[in-house]
C-alpha cells in the first residue's frame, strides 16, 4: 500500500490523540454507531461456536460472551457492572442473573446516553465513574461483572482492591481481560505490542500476563480465583469477522479509523501468531 501524506498525517493525527488520553477519546472517536462493531450497541469481541467468524454468528456471540459471564453471578442479589459499554450487555445481565437492583458504571459519558434506552430497558441504574475509584458504598453488591474493559483500567490490583470493597462477604467478581502471555522477543513484535497500546490509549503497565492478573486479585483478597483461556473462541474469530466485514463499510470509517482498523488487524495477526496475547475469564470470591 502507498502511503500519501496525508494518510500519514491521518495516522498520525489518530495515535496522538488516542495513545495519550486513555479510554474516553478512544471510544469517543469510535461512537455509538462504529461499522465494525460485530453488531448494533456491541464493542466485545464476542464467544464464538463458529472459529472462522460467520456473521450470521455475530450478535449471538457477543450475547453469549455476557451471559457466561453472568452465569457466576448470585442471582437475585445487588449487581455491579464496570465498563458496561454501551449498555448491550445489561439487559442480558437482568435475564441471567435476575438482579434485585443492577447499577453500570462507566466513565465515558458518551457511552451511557447512547445506551440510556437499554438501561432503561434492564432496569439499570447509570452511574459516571471510574473503575478504580468506584462511587459506591462499601460492602454494598453481590456480584460485579466487567466484560472487556481492565486493560483500559490504570492498576487493575487498584480495580481488584476496588471490586473487594463494594463487595459483600461472599460476592463473585466475574471479568473478562485480554492478557500479554509473554514479552516481545523480536522488533514485529515489539513494534505490534506498542502499536496496541498506542492505538487504545493504554499504559505499558496495562501489560500483564494472565497469571499476574490472577495474582493481582488473590493479592487484593479474593479466594477461589478461576480462570479460562479462550482467544481462539474469542479473539480468532472476531478477527476473521472484521476482516470480512472491512470491505463492505471502508467508506463509513474515517480516514483515521480505516488506518487504525488495518495496523490493528496486522498486529492483532503476528501476536496471536505468536503466542503473545491471549482472552483470559476470571471469576473470584470475595471470602
Amino acid at each position: 500500500m502507498n502511503w500519501s501524506q496525508e494518510r500519514y498525517r491521518h495516522a498520525l493525527h489518530f495515535f496522538k490523540r488516542q495513545g495519550t488520553h486513555g479510554a474516553v477519546p478512544v471510544y469517543d472517536s469510535i461512537g455509538a454507531d462504529f461499522p465494525l462493531a460485530l453488531a448494533p450497541g456491541w464493542l466485545n469481541l464476542g464467544l464464538w461456536v463458529n472459529r472462522w467468524g460467520d456473521p450470521t454468528e455475530a450478535e449471538e456471540a457477543c450475547i453469549r460472551l455476557v451471559q457466561t459471564m453472568a452465569d457466576v453471578l448470585p442471582e437475585g442479589g445487588d449487581i455491579l457492572d464496570v465498563a458496561n459499554g454501551l449498555g448491550a450487555q445489561d439487559p442480558v445481565i437482568a435475564t441471567v442473573a435476575a438482579p434485585r437492583t443492577l447499577t453500570a458504571v462507566n466513565i465515558t459519558e458518551s457511552q451511557l446516553r447512547a445506551g440510556r434506552q437499554r438501561l432503561a430497558a434492564a432496569e439499570a441504574w447509570p452511574v459516571c465513574g471510574d473503575a478504580v475509584r468506584l462511587p459506591i458504598r462499601s460492602g454494598s453488591m453481590d456480584g460485579l461483572i466487567s466484560v472487556e474493559a481492565a486493560f483500559h483500567f490504570p492498576s487493575r490490583l487498584a480495580f481488584f482492591e476496588e471490586a473487594f470493597r463494594v463487595l459483600r462477604p461472599g460476592g463473585v467478581l466475574s471479568m473478562s481481560d485480554v492478557p500479554t502471555q509473554r514479552p516481545p522477543r523480536t522488533a514485529a513484535e515489539l513494534v505490534a505490542g506498542f502499536g496496541q497500546l498506542r492505538l487504545w490509549g493504554l499504559r505499558a503497565g496495562s501489560v500483564a500476563s494472565s497469571s499476574q492478573i490472577a495474582r493481582a486479585a488473590e493479592q487484593a483478597g479474593f479466594t477461589d480465583v478461576r480462570m479460562e483461556l479462550c482467544g481462539d473462541r474469542v479473539i480468532d474469530p472476531a478477527i476473521s469477522f472484521a476482516r470480512k466485514r472491512l470491505p463492505h463499510v471502508r467508506q463509513a470509517l474515517s480516514p483515521s479509523q480505516r488506518v487504525a482498523v488495518g495496523v490493528f488487524l496486522r498486529h492483532v495477526e503476528l501476536l496471536r501468531r505468536k503466542g503473545m496475547v491471549e482472552y483470559l475469564l476470571l471469576s473470584a470470591r470475595k471470602p
